[in-house]
């Protein structure tokens, strides 16, 4: 069976280092086009710590390319650790995450094969053609890669990941990064607080809030009603431009996009821009007062109402309920 190679995707994980989802995602879509194997790129012990994760979601080699090479620079050391490995297995095809830093690696990786390359894909059939959503959110599409070795990068939370226990072998990479790799350096990182939130990207249940919100301070409703339910905030477009909530949190075509079991869209119109960041969640609720309000097409259930007398009322009953 051909090998598909699987690029991870680690967050740290309190002292440690973890799987962020959309690595557990892939592995399960890989199967559809191949054997898994996971590609682990990054500093000494990364393999160490992911591995028998990486072994459980169906991973049968682990290629470990661990250096301070790669670690501190940016993107282009992973892409020739990828395109090393491409020459050496035959792979099948190559899936990374749908991140930002994904995609760069992708695109170079792309150009070092001379391959085809399709992003922000949500599912992969076994004769290699893809569903994407384009146009922001208005078209579904099937594509397919033409030339060279398959490129895809994959959307969190697009596919459920699913157990697959494989024997997760370990295999050493030998690479010498290039200096035209090495033109860029990491000086410092800082690690994000996350509040002790779920990251907005891989969350399964999200809740987001509008300009119907009113304000920065008013926000701490959302936050509220997201820490009852275990998830993660989320903030429209004018929103974050108001001020209300920081950038970081915007859900929309040019903000984040999510697909998580639960998106709460509370005091939010439902803006074309703000639906394409979204309009996958597998369930969709409105809280509203204008009736007419265009998130009700999308919704599954929707509320029409003062989001300052819903939302306080359902986090109590939530919270009662989850004592």
């Amino acid at each position: 069976m051909a090998e598909v190679l699987v690029l991870v995707e680690t967050v740290a994980d309190g002292d440690g280092v973890g799987l962020k989802k959309v690595t557990l995602e892939m592995l399960t879509a890989a199967r559809a086009l191949g054997e898994p194997s996971a590609v682990v790129a990054g500093l000494a012990g990364t393999a160490a710590a992911v591995k028998e994760r990486l072994a459980e979601y169906g991973a049968a080699k682990i290629y470990v390319a661990e250096s301070e090479d790669i670690d501190n620079h940016l993107v282009a050391p992973k892409a020739e650790v990828l395109a090393k490995l491409v020459g050496d297995t035959s792979a099948a095809a190559v899936l990374l995450p749908s991140t930002q830093e994904g995609k760069e690696v992708a695109g170079r990786l792309a150009l070092k094969i001379g391959s085809g390359l399709l992003t922000d894909i949500s599912e992969v059939d076994a004769d290699g053609t893809v569903t994407q959503v384009v146009f922001a959110g208005a078209v579904i599409v099937k594509s397919k890669v033409a030339k060279g070795t398959p490129i895809y990068t994959v959307s969190p939370n697009s596919v459920p990941p699913e157990p697959a226990p494989a024997a997760g072998e370990e295999i050493a990479v030998d690479i010498a990064i290039s200096d035209d790799a090495k033109r860029v350096t990491v000086v410092e990182r800082t690690v994000e607080a996350s509040g002790g939130r779920p990251e907005l990207t891989e969350a399964s249940i999200i809740v987001s809030g509008g300009r119907g919100v009113g304000s920065a301070e008013n926000f701490a409703l959302i936050e509220g009603l997201a820490d009852s339910l275990g998830g993660a905030v989320g903030a429209s477009r004018a929103a974050t431009d108001s001020g209300f909530y920081p950038h970081q949190f915007q859900v929309g075509q040019t903000g984040k996009t999510v697909s998580p079991q639960l998106y709460m869209a509370v005091g939010i119109s439902g803006a074309i821009q703000h639906r394409a960041g979204m309009q996958t969640s597998k369930t969709i609720v409105a809280i509203n007062k204008d009736n007419e309000a265009p998130i009700f097409e999308l919704a599954d259930f929707g509320v029409v109402g003062d989001l300052f007398a819903i939302v306080p009322a359902l986090t109590e009953e939530i919270t009662k309920r989850r004592a």
